[in-house]
């Protein structure tokens, strides 16, 4: 058993020092797993991967609400979810009209704007998650390999690892449910 294993297996307790072991532990893969997430957003994202992940692990680990984590897989994996619900969380601030979500964000220098399949706005951001949202409720396994693969940067052999599956099974699911999402963003599921 890992050393993050038997901290994990051991937070739940009252002791706040089990938690402050955790952290330097993990901090680099979660710094590295915040810059994958980061890297999707569109250029202008104020929020900056130290930030991602101390919102994240505070999320996980601090306050009253303190899940138990089966191994490191599924640390990373409730780690990843956390990093993801904070991204929608300020897409939707940042959509919103008190902070100017009706109004055309025009950057300063656009020659030096980063475009590509990689830099999703937020608009698509939220369908996206909209689209998820429906799809968990028909189909949980499936979306978590979403959630895993595409928003938490792991490889699919790093999902398969992280959900206890074989990497067939992980591919069929991710090429379902990748058709699936842009059926339904795409308006032509109902």
């Amino acid at each position: 058993m890992s050393q993050v294993t038997q901290i994990l297996s051991g937070i739940k307790s009252d002791d706040p020092q089990i938690a402050n072991q955790l952290l330097p532990l993990v901090y680099e893969e979660l710094r590295l797993l915040a810059r994958q997430k980061l890297a999707k957003e569109m250029p202008g994202q104020t929020l900056q991967a130290t930030a991602l992940v101390h919102e994240a692990y505070l999320r996980l680990v601090g306050g009253t609400n303190q899940d138990t984590w089966e191994n490191r897989g599924h640390f990373f994996a409730a780690a990843a979810e956390a990093m993801r619900r904070i991204l929608i969380d300020q897409a939707r601030r940042k959509n919103s009209k008190k902070h100017g979500g009706e109004s055309d964000r025009v950057p300063l220098e656009p020659h030096l704007a980063i475009t590509g399949p990689a830099a999703a706005s937020a608009d698509d951001l939220l369908s996206l998650d909209e689209a998820l949202r429906e799809f968990e409720a028909i189909d949980s396994v499936r979306a978590q390999v979403v959630k895993l693969h595409y928003f938490s940067g792991f490889s699919l052999r790093e999902t398969a690892e992280a959900m206890g599956l074989s990497l067939a099974t992980v591919k069929r699911h991710w090429v379902f449910a990748r058709s699936w999402l842009f059926g339904k963003i795409q308006g032509q599921i109902l």
